[in-house]
């Protein structure tokens, strides 16, 4: 029986992990089209909260406590609702359009 070559073998591996990188790649790019003077404002927070959510999976990841682990995936899951009121808030300063709200909420 021949070895299966795994890529990772850790977090990587968590369909949540994969998910969440798309919607950080997504967030970044998003925020370079809002105007400059959301770049510290609106801009670093949604950035910190999709970066955060995969962090926390990868922390929690690492816990070799079951309650720890799931502790780290509630952080994640919060970051992830601050995000879906940052992008309201993208909505509402009409920065996105409505149908791409809509996209991103389906995907957070």
């Amino acid at each position: 029986m021949e070895k299966e070559n795994k890529k990772y073998g850790d977090f990587r591996d968590l369909e949540v992990w994969q998910v969440c990188k798309i919607i950080r790649a997504e967030i970044w790019n998003l925020c370079k089209t809002f105007p400059k003077d959301e770049k510290y404002r609106l801009c670093d927070q949604m950035i910190r909260s999709s970066r955060s959510a995969t962090d926390c999976i990868a922390e929690g990841y690492g816990r070799y406590h079951y309650q720890e682990n799931i502790q780290f995936c509630r952080q994640s899951r919060g970051s992830l609702y601050e995000l879906m009121n940052q992008m309201d808030t993208a909505l509402e300063c009409e920065y996105i359009e409505e149908n791409y709200f809509d996209n991103m909420i389906a995907k957070i």
